[in-house]
């Protein structure tokens, strides 16, 4: 499209006016990345990105992802302005209660949104994920001519994402990927909420990014939008390496009294100072959500220019689905939802874990429930934070995916816990794979980040977590987790499982499958024994988070536990029988899960009025709502140590007769 300079201008300063316009309407917000960034939010929607406003989800799309999401306005003004379903009195709405335009973009709130970006770093970490699915499925499904997975992914990332450690680990995977379509644009306009970024950021990035194996390219703070769309074009021409482009810019460009300081940053600017920046734009003053028609008329035929690549694309998908009937079903399933259906026997897949009846270790359950998914569903990839052989996180048989070998269904992260979080929620996102991750429980500290955005957006990401316990050993309490059960349990919608041999570790992968939303699976290093339950029992009480695993009848007392536990509390149960105590043995493997269930299957699990101890090598926080006032605990309230498991567990009370001694303690202050 040919537009002239003054249309151009004034699309710009749309992008500004309504920004300014919007924080000052909300009372809060950051206008003046957004006044700064407009140039460059307008190459890119006006010039630059494939996109689609009447189908915001086709699987072609560029993604663009504003990593400095406190910008929002920016991409709010853009969206609006290019034809999506975002209203101006959506714009107006801004930081307000049910609106469409919450403070930083949000999955599912906003149309055109590709991932919430918040807490900095995050958005463009998740951005190296959406570039290597892109790759990935391009590496599974593009035959000769028919390229029907090939975009871009377009980040927008400010100081501070730079800052963040997260960037660090996942730009540094991005280079060693050569992840060669994945574009970041970096606002260099050195000023942060304490002052100018050199009190604290004196780095030389473009060095930094260059070691890191990306192209860096650099615009002046005298860009035009021309400029900006030559260094968009070369880094759509560097196949090999990602771009990094600096651009200069000045936050709250035009603002006579606010330009290039904090206070541009994160509060409005304020009437009279919005008075006379609107003078010096030549925008009339007191016009408050001003869009031009020229100005809404041009970037709307912008979106439907866009658009066009979607039009083609369609017909792309019907000539690859002529050339390769066999291929073409496969490939609609990895573009829809969560990487298409999951198979219908997914019990059967899973029937050889556990059958063997032998004592096994349920990180290596979980490893042969890996294997067994892995045959029957091919969107299930992954790996782990240099701990594969510990996690048991390979999948046999395929390759680790590498620079220019993108085909392989396993991820070698390295010692990258943050980035493998934010990365997996990137290949989530995308579409076409399930991912999991995998570290030792007690690193989990590293990736809850990344874990409650994945629980923000409703992802599919398993995290595989191993040496769950002081079951750990010799290894001491830097990596002995006590605390990261209940850890993980408080983060809204994430399901921790906890399995206590080898077949509720097969049934929790089937929940984890299935939930559509993010698991996390707790497993041990040391052999558990085998359940005396039988199976298909076994798969509906880890369904539903808790069930009986012995002592059916009515009890004199209920011993719960998780995991390793579990096998303890069966001891104990047996010393409790044998002493004329009718004791309950109850499996917890989910105690969210179970929290989820009606409440007379809750009571028929884990009657209240029956006295009840609660036996997990982990500390007791988030048990008590679920087991009576005078339950008795056997956790870990402090550390652990160095020593031999079995010692440890000694120790620290964790044996059948402790456990038992216990039981009948609050038995009898029960019948006090």
């Amino acid at each position: 499209m040919t537009v002239n300079e003054a249309l151009t201008r004034r699309s710009i300063d749309t992008i500004r006016t309504l920004a300014m316009d919007a924080v000052e309407a909300a009372k809060s917000g950051h206008p003046g990345t957004p006044m700064a960034l407009a140039p460059l939010a307008y190459a890119l929607w006006a010039r630059v990105m494939a996109y689609d406003p009447s189908d915001p989800a086709w699987p072609d799309r560029d993604r663009f992802v504003l990593s400095a999401g406190h910008a929002s306005m920016l991409q709010y003004a853009a969206l609006h302005l290019t034809g999506y379903d975002l209203s101006l009195d959506d714009l107006k709405a801004f930081r307000q209660w049910g609106s469409k335009t919450p403070g930083h973009p949000e999955l599912h709130e906003v149309p055109g949104v590709e991932t919430t970006t918040g807490p900095l770093g995050q958005g463009l970490s998740t951005a190296v994920g959406l570039a290597l699915a892109e790759r990935m499925l391009a590496a599974r499904f593009n035959r000769p001519g028919h390229e029907i997975v090939d975009h871009h992914t377009w980040v927008i990332a400010s100081d501070g994402d730079l800052m963040e450690g997260v960037a660090s680990e996942a730009c540094s995977l991005a280079g060693h990927w050569g992840l060669g379509k994945l574009i970041v644009f970096y606002d260099d306009n050195k000023i942060t909420i304490d002052g100018t970024t050199d009190v604290a950021f004196t780095e030389d990035v473009g060095k930094r990014f260059e070691a890191y194996g990306w192209q860096v390219l650099r615009v002046a703070d005298t860009a035009t939008v021309d400029d900006l769309v030559a260094a968009a074009e070369a880094g759509r021409r560097e196949a090999a390496r990602p771009t990094l482009v600096m651009v200069r810019t000045h936050i709250g460009i035009g603002s006579p009294n606010k330009q290039d300081t904090p206070k541009a940053h994160g509060e409005p600017l304020g009437k009279e100072e919005i008075r006379l920046t609107k003078r010096a734009y030549g925008w009339p003053e007191d016009a408050a959500f001003l869009v031009p028609d020229d100005v809404k008329a041009h970037l709307v035929e912008a979106g439907r220019h866009a658009a066009r690549k979607a039009v083609a694309w369609r017909a792309r998908l019907a000539a690859y689905r002529a050339a390769f009937p066999a291929e073409a079903p496969a490939l609609e399933a990895a573009l829809s939802a969560g990487g298409g259906p999951l198979p219908a026997d997914l019990d059967a897949a899973l029937a050889g874990v556990g059958a063997d009846g032998k004592p096994v270790a349920t990180r290596k359950a979980s490893a042969a429930a890996i294997q067994a998914l892995a045959a029957r569903v091919p969107s299930l990839v992954g790996g782990s934070a240099d701990l594969a052989g510990s996690n048991g996180t390979t999948i046999a048989g395929s390759p680790v995916v590498q620079r220019g070998a993108y085909g392989g269904r396993n991820l070698a992260f390295g010692v990258r816990e943050h980035a493998m979080g934010a990365v997996c929620n990137g290949l989530a996102l995308h579409g076409g794979f399930r991912p999991f991750g995998g570290t030792f429980l007690v690193f989990s500290d590293f990736l809850r980040p990344a874990i409650r955005l994945a629980s923000l957006q409703r992802l599919g990401v398993v995290y595989v977590f191993t040496h769950d316990s002081i079951g750990l050993g010799e290894d001491g309490p830097t990596h002995q987790p006590v605390e990261h059960l209940a850890a993980l349990r408080s983060i809204p919608g994430v399901t921790v499982i906890r399995p206590a041999d080898a077949v509720e570790t097969a049934a929790a992968w089937k929940v984890a499958l299935e939930a559509g939303r993010p698991v996390a699976l707790a497993l041990t290093r040391q052999d558990l024994a085998p359940l005396p339950a039988e199976r298909r029992a076994v798969f509906e009480g880890v369904a539903r988070g808790g069930y009986v695993v012995a002592g059916t009848g009515t009890p004199a007392v209920v011993l719960v536990a998780s995991g390793s536990e579990v096998g303890l509390a069966l001891a104990a149960a047996r010393l409790l029988e044998a002493r004329g105590t009718a004791a309950r043995v109850v499996s917890m493997p989910s105690l969210c899960r179970f929290g989820a269930q009606p409440a007379a299957y809750r009571e028929s699990v884990l009657p209240r009025a029956v006295p009840t101890v609660v036996v997990e090598a982990a500390t007791s926080f988030g048990w008590h709502r679920h087991v009576g006032p005078d339950a008795a605990f056997v956790t870990l309230e402090h550390f652990g140590a160095s020593a031999p498991a079995a010692r440890l567990f000694a120790e620290f009370g964790f044996t059948p007769e402790n456990v038992a001694r216990q039981a009948e303690a609050v038995l009898a202050s029960h019948r006090r």
